[in-house]
């Protein structure tokens, strides 16, 4: 026997009630399986990354040595008094911030320029995106080896050109005051691959009904690109921006495989001074609280960014 029930609207229907419990049930079911799936990494980020950094801020307050077994003598904040009264600790930290300031803003704006021009080539757009993308992928050992030979002093492609110009041939990476110089114009033509996908990823969400509105009101490319391009790339230029200060305070492989912070410890970066301390002097306790500092100064942007982030989201 069937009993069927007939209703004029959807209002007139009877709800059932929901069960708390059995929703609670459901959505646990859901997420079992997830949290099993993220177990090996989660493993492995505990194992490698928040075990170490606990274990480098417990080190920072002892006189912990590599030439000796455990931990070492007690020693307060004496390793962090003595890194902030340091000469050699506050100049290769000046050396990362002017890093920082060399490469940042042409990394940036160059990004955005290609991205754009790759964007609105009607031919060969593949061949931009490769192009551009293809240092990135280079390991930083090649990176130097190339720039080393360009360098070089009588033999390098970039002294012929500049003596085929009748001028005096600079000491690309011997001369302090050219070094770091020379080593931000290898980072740039090395890491700009990156920012530049970024950009291109961000101006392929913009509608293009956006700019044939534009252009139907009489607007011009380039205030298209002033009223609807920039503000529309605001959240994808903030993120490149502080991903690009992260990485170059991260600064270590090119001074260390190019210069080896020289000539005269003008290229030897925060982190290159870490490993020296840890690894040469063998004051680990030292390098711990040097490391610490460091660790501070990065995530100070961070919090900087997600400040700047969460303004724009309310802006929104």
């Amino acid at each position: 026997m069937t009993i069927t029930a007939d209703y004029e609207t959807v209002e007139d229907r009877p709800v059932r009630p929901v069960d708390p419990d059995t929703t609670r049930v459901t959505e646990h079911g859901h997420a079992r399986p997830a949290w099993l799936m993220m177990t090996p990494f989660l493993a492995l980020y505990l194992l490698f990354i928040i075990g170490p950094s606990i274990y480098m801020m417990v080190m920072s307050f002892f006189d912990t040595s590599l030439t000796r077994p455990g931990l070492g003598g007690f020693a307060g904040f004496g390793n962090f008094a003595e890194a902030l009264g340091s000469s050699d600790f506050w100049s290769s930290m000046w050396h990362t911030v002017w890093f920082t300031i060399l490469t940042t803003p042409p990394l940036v704006v160059l990004a955005f320029v290609f991205a754009l021009l790759a964007d609105r080539a009607s031919r060969g757009r593949w061949f931009f995106r490769l192009a551009f993308f293809l240092p990135y992928i280079l390991p930083s050992a090649v990176v130097a080896l190339i720039w080393l030979w360009l360098y070089t002093p009588q033999l390098g492609l970039l002294s012929k050109i500049v003596t085929g110009l009748g001028l005096t041939e600079p000491n690309w990476l011997g001369d302090p005051s050219l070094a770091m110089w020379s080593l931000a114009f290898t980072t740039v033509w090395w890491t700009l691959g990156f920012n530049f996908v970024l950009y291109l990823a961000g101006l392929q969400d913009i509608p293009r009904d956006l700019y044939e509105a534009a252009a139907m009101d009489g607007a011009a490319p380039w205030q298209q690109i002033r009223r609807i391009t920039i503000p529309m790339l605001r959240r994808t230029t903030s993120l490149v921006i502080v991903l690009q200060i992260i990485a170059s305070l991260k600064l270590f492989d090119q001074p260390y495989l190019m210069t080896s912070g020289g000539p005269n410890y003008a290229t030897r970066p925060a982190l290159e001074y870490v490993y020296d301390m840890g690894f040469t002097d063998f004051r680990t306790g030292y390098a711990a609280a040097v490391s610490t500092l460091f660790f501070i100064l990065v995530l100070a942007v961070s919090a900087v960014w997600v400040f700047l982030t969460r303004r724009q989201e309310q802006g929104f």
